[in-house]
């Protein structure tokens, strides 16, 4: 007899699921039964995303997480869509230009804090409202190992990173009574389009990142996403205000 699927009749919402780790937390979450809403800036990466569900029920919009009206509208739809939110993982991110702290640009810094922080402070704001009307829920936002570390030459992603784990904690303290538990994920370097554009802004390469890891290699995005999933699940009922460092040892050295 076939295992029951462990967000079978759950719904999950998934910022950034155009590539990388949300489309690897969508497809994780598909094999376990949940039904989907799905964003990304991206509208073709969002097609291709859906095209591996292996036919599980999913909404996509095309949402800038910065944009507060723009994520109303997205968590609104899904609920109305779906009729309830159980889950929400904050996936959505973008890399920053690398330079000493003193050479970004204002808007440079704007664009980075805008999307990583702001983009997720939004999206708990308007999640948590929606989990309130059906008793709780799961959030797990997407931080980093520079979300623990100082990272030289990426002074606006560190900061937008360090705000994430902040708003993850204290969102825990307000909302744990209320029955949402929120937590965060830190991966460390994971084969994904923006990491590996960012190792070439570094000046380096895979090899050079999994040397960086006691593990000796870089994480593969669905490593991510079972640890995402497992925050989600009832396994980790006790589980909230954590930053869960997913990086094969990074930041311990």
């Amino acid at each position: 007899m076939a295992s029951e699927r462990s967000f079978e009749g759950r719904v999950a919402l998934i910022t950034g699921a155009g590539s990388g780790i949300g489309r690897a937390t969508a497809v994780a979450f598909a094999r376990e039964g949940a039904r989907l809403a799905l964003c990304d800036m991206n509208t073709e990466g969002l097609k291709e995303t859906v095209a591996q569900l292996g036919g599980a029920e999913s909404w996509t919009m095309r949402v800038n997480v910065a944009a507060g009206a723009e994520v109303e509208a997205f968590v609104a739809g899904a609920v109305e869509r779906f009729g309830r939110l159980d889950c929400a993982v904050n996936a959505a991110g973008v890399k920053a230009a690398v330079k000493p702290l003193g050479d970004y640009s204002e808007t440079e810094f704007d664009q980075v804090m805008d999307i990583n922080s702001k983009g997720v402070w939004l999206c708990m704001k308007y999640e948590i409202k929606a989990m309130l009307q059906n008793g709780g829920g799961a959030i797990v936002n997407l931080a980093s190992g520079a979300g623990i570390l100082a990272v030289s030459h990426a002074g606006s992603y560190t900061a937008s990173k360090h705000a994430v784990v902040g708003l993850t904690r204290v969102g825990a303290l307000d909302y744990g009574k209320a029955g949402i538990r929120i937590n965060a994920v830190c991966p460390g370097y994971t084969r994904t389009p923006m990491a590996l554009a960012s190792l070439q802004d570094f000046n380096a390469d895979e090899q050079m990142a999994a040397s960086m890891h006691p593990i000796g290699r870089i994480a593969e995005p669905s490593e991510q996403a079972d640890a995402i999933l497992y925050l989600c699940s009832d396994r980790a009922s006790f589980i909230t205000g954590h930053a869960m460092v997913v990086d094969g040892g990074y930041t311990i050295q």
